[in-house]
């Protein structure tokens, strides 16, 4: 295992106002260049501003938006690995309690984080914080299996995140955290009606705008929930050539993802043709 980057400390800053929405896809950027990075963080901004305007009642009791409050360690995130156009989209849900919604970062497994992407910034508190969910940022070290999984693969086959990254990006559809009062995750699908459409319509926006940005070729569903959300966004904004597909979700709630998830999604990159993406440079 790699020597351990310094970690920031954990401050207890407020959320970071958001810009100004934008009303359209920026310009494509030059390849290369840190303004597609800049463009990105553009849409997260507005993505938040449109995210405050929603209102959640029972049973979601708490929610936590890493993109305000782990601000610093997601814009390294995305200005270190987000500054070219992709031809893979790997799309995950929402964050994960010990994973991104602590660092910023999708999968946000810390020893790949800290010691693999060399992820540094410092973290605040959302504005309600269950006790047991604190937020203490960099500093947390307990594992995310899925994180952990999913991190792996990809170190395994393309060895440094420079490779990995030349051609793919990674983010989930959603960046919001919610919890009942008795701290129990709430994913996007499980929120009732009049919860879910309004999120979801913004979600479906951003995930379009992204996509065109970045010049994705293949969105990758990490589980069936992003492929089929993304399939259904694409199409009603009148997106025709984007490929959309999916690998199996890490979690260990998913009993086959026990048995073996990096030789069955190798198996799969494979047949879908995206194995020859993910080498050492």
């Amino acid at each position: 295992m790699a020597t351990k980057a310094k970690r920031q400390k954990t401050t207890n800053q407020k959320p970071v106002p958001s810009a100004t929405p934008i009303l359209s896809t920026p310009p494509a950027a030059t390849p290369g260049s840190s303004q597609m990075a800049e463009d990105f963080l553009k849409l997260t901004d507005a993505l938040c501003t449109d995210l405050r305007q929603l209102k959640f009642v029972d049973p979601v009791a708490y929610v936590y938006n890493p993109l305000e409050y782990a601000k610093e360690p997601h814009e390294d995130y995305v200005r270190k690995f987000c500054n070219s156009p992709k031809e893979v989209l790997l799309m995950g849900m929402n964050p994960g309690p010990f994973g991104m919604a602590q660092n910023g970062v999708p999968f946000g497994e810390y020893d790949f984080v800290i010691n693999w992407m060399k992820i540094t910034g410092n973290v605040g508190k959302p504005p309600k914080e269950h006790p047991k969910r604190q937020i203490i940022g960099m500093d947390c070290q307990r594992s995310e299996v899925s994180g952990n999984r999913f991190w792996t693969l990809w170190k395994s086959l393309c060895q440094t995140p420079e490779a990995f990254f030349s051609h793919t990006f990674v983010y989930n559809y959603c960046p919001l955290v919610f919890m009942m009062e008795s701290s129990k995750n709430i994913t996007p699908p499980m929120l009732k009606a009049n919860m879910r459409d309004p999120l979801m319509n913004i979600c479906d926006d951003f995930i379009c705008k992204m996509i065109k940005l970045l010049g994705i070729k293949v969105v990758v569903g990490i589980g069936k929930f992003a492929e089929q959300r993304t399939q259904k966004a694409l199409k009603n904004a009148g997106i025709e050539d984007v490929k959309v597909v999916s690998i199996m979700h890490p979690s260990p709630i998913n009993p086959a993802a026990n048995k073996g998830w990096n030789q069955i999604v190798i198996k799969q990159l494979t047949e879908l043709d995206l194995i020859q993406y993910y080498k050492p440079s």
